[in-house]
């Protein structure tokens, strides 16, 4: 699937209240894990240590860390919907954040988004994304979550 193409407020605005679509699908790997961890400082041994997950972890294999679904999500959204003549995009904030399901390595994982809201905000478009991080074969999501993003517009 090709992104929505937006130029400037108006063409984003006629999206508001929609579902925009899905990105492909991501897989996660140890090697992410491993490297999310090193960057982190967490390298709590559910994520890390893939011979003691086999054994005490009621998943019985290593899991990705929470922040590193949510990390993804920027660059899924980037697949669904792509913003031209931006000068500048800045994450902006998160809210109504919900971790809902653990991914275990080597899951595939891909983000569905609708447009909640958009407000101009003397020529900075505030756009509320509300954001769900689907498991491949999973009737439950990793995370549903609000992301916001401030575009400044040529």
């Amino acid at each position: 699937m090709s992104p929505i193409i937006i130029h400037n407020f108006d063409e984003f605005n006629q999206y508001v209240g929609k579902e925009l679509g899905t990105s492909d699908y991501l897989k996660i790997t140890q090697e992410q894990i491993n490297l999310f961890a090193d960057a982190t400082l967490d390298h709590q041994w559910i994520h890390t240590d893939p011979e003691r997950a086999k054994t005490e972890s009621p998943f019985k294999t290593t899991i990705a860390h929470g922040y590193l679904t949510l990390s993804v999500l920027p660059y899924l959204w980037m697949q669904i919907v792509e913003v031209r003549n931006s000068r500048l995009t800045v994450n902006y904030g998160i809210e109504k954040l919900r971790f809902m399901q653990a991914v275990t390595v080597n899951s595939e994982v891909r983000c569905r988004a609708r447009l909640n809201s958009l407000v101009n905000l003397r020529g900075t478009t505030k756009a509320e994304i509300f954001a769900t991080l689907e498991i491949k074969d999973s009737n439950k999501p990793a995370l549903e979550a609000h992301i916001i993003f401030l575009y400044h517009f040529v």
